[in-house]
């Protein structure tokens, strides 16, 4: 499996961001995805998924804010980040849960992308 992310940068706080997710090498379709992020010196952290079926869950800390979809023609997820606090400044990952699998079982991580909020 081969997940890309892109989309990030600098943003001041309150602004908004569109990240992206481009996946290949799985069964996109059948798959739950998840976007997960790490700042600096703290572990990566779950943001958001979205079943196959397009069932959405978020982290507390994002939900209102972020929303996160699905592209089954294309093999991508976005995710779109409003209201951005400093808070939110970390690398962000995607990846792919298995089949029946749990959102403790995600894989694939790549690069992912590098978000920075200004305050």
């Amino acid at each position: 499996v081969q997940l890309q992310a892109s989309g990030g940068g600098l943003v001041q706080a309150g602004g908004s961001l569109r990240l992206s997710c481009a996946a290949s090498g799985v069964d996109f379709s059948t798959r739950a995805m998840g976007w997960f992020r790490q700042a600096p010196g703290k572990e990566r952290e779950f943001v958001a998924d979205i079943t196959s079926t397009g069932n959405t869950y978020y982290a507390d800390s994002v939900k209102g804010r972020f929303t996160i979809s699905r592209d089954n023609a294309k093999n991508t997820v976005p995710l779109q980040m409003n209201d951005l606090k400093a808070e939110d400044t970390a690398v962000y990952y995607c990846a792919v849960r298995p089949w029946r699998g749990t959102r403790n079982q995600y894989y694939g991580w790549g690069q992912g992308t590098l978000v920075t909020v200004s305050s």
